[in-house]
């Protein structure tokens, strides 16, 4: 993501240290009247508020559901005025924010929960092993879309003080991530609801159900590398799928961060019309994809409904006659709307997928139309335009390639997490996109990775050249990492 004002840590402390009095839906975000600064033993509550609204755009850009980059390589966005990441330069990024912002923090939730010398200190902000069950979901989410990024990445030597953590192969920290979804789903007790959750506000249940769609879509993305029904990834979906405690299907599972406003304003808020930038638009490939269905959602996923040509350079991006949508509304946003991390239609087309390809016995066009409905309700289409969407021969799961049919409208139903987007096309191939006319890296074709950052050549050098040399043809935005397979 770029372009979102940064906020300090200092200042973001601060915030919670002075509590969230004052204006009613502030309150949501957190009730803490405690001055971490004043005790050694921090206020977990503030750190998971903190960390939920760094993973939804706060602190430096590193929001992983707001991103423009991975929506520019998915087709959602365009650039209209200084194109280059939808030209595809070199994505040659740092991740070590990450590390030392959300995931620390969510690490030192769990450290603090665990240490006896400290445990019933933070008790107060939830139930040990529910405050531990909730920031392991939560890291497990983050190192998936890091992973996703760059492929191998520090994981098991991460967040322990290391300088210079070993790389973990992308198989082994998949391996590992169920993992932690597995004991974290059953690690919840009857205790008190954990405090400073601005998702689910303590509700054990949803949180298992996040939990448990997440091992689905991990599970998932795996698919081209277990492709069989008896092997691991459909093994690891039945059983999150079949968990006693369920799996995301209605909107009233989103994952959804509770901007409030105030000091947590939602991030495209800030972009739009803190910043007042109109660099990013809705994409003309995403615009008349949707005008071809007859997609009532046009209306929603931009300002207007007219996209702005992709993949231009500067001088034909200039040359564009005006009339074309910001993001979603644009400088229409309100400060205090949510953003969703994940939505149940996606989880729902992953079941529809994972019946198609025989994993399950599920039935795969029925779970489809569900996905459909359920994404429709999300921005307020209900009734008969469902049902005449749903009907159309370009929809119609009968009329085509089932997974092409799956592939597109999962594209539809996760806008605007381009990162998600990009992820499932480098995964599936669908929908089809062309590159970019101006394309300016070699190949000219979409990335299929970030490169690792000079930072880390600097200062972590033997171990990225390490994992650099396991790459095919090295280092370079068009390696496919462990899980893409052609």
């Amino acid at each position: 993501m770029k372009r979102l004002i940064n906020s300090s840590f200092l200042t973001v402390a601060t915030v919670l240290s002075m509590g969230f009095g004052g204006c009613e839906k502030i309150k949501d975000f957190g009730d803490t009247n405690t001055n971490p600064n004043g005790t050694t033993t921090p206020v977990t509550a503030g750190l998971l508020t903190r960390s939920i609204a760094e993973l939804g755009g706060r602190e430096g850009g590193t929001s992983v559901a707001t991103m423009t980059r991975p929506g520019y390589y998915a087709q959602y966005f365009s650039e209209t005025q200084y194109p280059s990441a939808s030209l595809y330069n070199l994505p040659q990024l740092e991740f070590n924010g990450f590390y030392s912002g959300f995931l620390n923090d969510l690490q030192n939730i769990i450290r603090q929960n665990t240490d006896p010398s400290t445990k019933d200190i933070v008790s107060i902000s939830g139930s040990n092993a529910n405050q531990i069950a909730v920031a392991r979901i939560l890291k497990a989410y983050a190192f998936w879309t890091i992973t996703d990024r760059w492929g191998d990445v520090p994981y098991s030597e991460a967040l322990k003080g290391n300088p210079v953590p070993k790389y973990d192969k992308q198989e082994d920290i998949y391996a590992d991530l169920l993992k932690e979804l597995k004991e974290a789903v059953d690690g919840f007790d009857n205790g008190l609801a954990v405090k400073g959750d601005v998702i689910f506000e303590g509700d054990n249940r949803k949180w298992q159900r996040f939990a448990n769609s997440l091992r689905m879509q991990i599970a998932l993305r795996m698919s081209k590398v277990y492709p069989n029904a008896g092997g691991q990834a459909a093994t690891e979906f039945n059983a999150a799928l079949n968990h006693s405690a369920g799996s995301m299907q209605t909107n009233a599972d989103n994952v959804a961060i509770n901007f409030p406003g105030g000091a947590y304003q939602n991030p495209w808020y800030i972009s739009y019309v803190v910043s007042a930038r109109i660099d990013d638009a809705i994409s003309s490939t995403m615009t008349d994809a949707l005008s071809g269905f007859n997609d009532p959602r046009l209306a929603n996923y931009g300002s207007t409904p007219i996209g702005f040509p992709y993949g231009l350079n500067r001088t034909a991006a200039v040359a564009v006659s005006p009339g074309w949508g910001l993001v979603l509304k644009g400088d229409k946003i309100d400060a205090a709307e949510d953003v969703i991390l994940m939505n149940a239609a996606t989880v729902l087309f992953a079941r529809a997928e994972a019946a198609e390809i025989g994993w399950t016995n599920e039935n795969a066009q029925d779970l489809y139309e569900e996905a459909i409905a359920v994404s429709m309700a999300q921005w307020g289409y209900s009734g008969t335009a469902v049902q005449t969407y749903i009907n159309q021969n370009s929809v119609r799961y009968d009329e085509g390639d089932p997974l092409e049919r799956i592939g597109t409208q999962k594209w539809f139903a996760m806008y605007p997490d381009g990162l998600q987007a990009w992820s499932e096309w480098r995964r599936t191939g669908f929908p089809v996109l062309t590159p970019a006319e101006f394309a300016e890296n070699d190949t000219k074709e979409i990335p299929r990775r970030y490169v690792y950052g000079t930072g880390e050549y600097g200062t972590n050098n033997a171990n990225v050249k390490a994992a650099a040399a396991l790459l095919s043809g090295g280092d370079t935005q068009d390696a496919r990492m462990w899980w893409d397979k052609e």
